[in-house]
């Protein structure tokens, strides 16, 4: 088993789709409620099958903050990103193999957004690093 996390771009991707571009807070209740269902169908059927770790939504608030030198303050860039570097929302799973994870993301892709349509958003999937580096002189 290998552990895998998948990110939700709020747009982004190679070719970001029609439907991917709409933002959330221009769907009706019913159509976030829907789309909100489906994630949490997916991590329920996840869960039965033992591939579920973690998942959670992010708020579209935040900043990038670097460290500038002992006893400095942290730099920020603003007090907001972009909406297009923000994550909106990731789930780590704990699958057989990357083609599993690819599976797994693709079926995260057809999340319904407005008007119900699949999003057919890219999902990002990304191993988590299960060992150091050897580094050799």
């Amino acid at each position: 088993m290998a552990k895998y996390l998948l990110l939700k771009h709020y747009r982004g991707g190679p070719t970001p789709t029609e439907a991917s571009c709409i933002p959330m807070d221009r769907w009706t209740p019913q159509e976030v409620s829907d789309h909100m269902a489906f994630m949490q169908h997916v991590a329920d059927q996840l869960s039965e099958r033992g591939e579920f770790v973690d998942a959670q939504a992010l708020s579209p608030e935040g900043t990038f903050v670097r460290y500038d030198g002992e006893g400095r303050p942290p730099v920020t860039d603003g007090p907001f990103v972009e909406t297009k570097d923000l994550i909106a929302g990731w789930m780590a799973i704990d699958v057989e193999s990357v083609g599993r994870a690819h599976e797994v993301a693709a079926y995260l892709s057809s999340a319904p957004g407005a008007g119900g349509r699949p999003l057919g958003e890219w999902i990002e999937v990304r191993p988590f690093l299960e060992e150091l580096p050897t580094i050799t002189e």
